[in-house]
């Protein structure tokens, strides 16, 4: 996880804004065996506050999603970045 979270926030990066601190959003609960494999850096906005614009992925899943794509797009590119 500290691997991911030193990317910034994902769905900033996507929009080109530099957002080093984040949460850690797991996308399919957190208690599952294997979850913290699944997670993605989100920043507070992103994460749960919203405001200016920002749709937090908590409480607006399907908003979030169709603003930025699926949370299992973003962890594919997380997955990618921390390979790469």
């Amino acid at each position: 996880m500290s691997k991911v979270a030193r990317l910034g926030c994902i769905v900033c990066r996507r929009l080109g804004i530099s957002q080093p601190e984040v949460s850690i959003h797991h996308i399919d609960g957190r208690t599952k065996p294997g979850a913290h494999f699944l997670t993605i850096p989100l920043c507070a906005r992103h994460h749960q506050l919203g405001g200016d614009g920002f749709i937090p992925v908590h409480p607006w899943k399907r908003r979030f999603e169709d603003a930025y794509g699926t949370q299992s797009e973003l962890l594919e590119e997380c997955s990618r970045l921390v390979e790469g």
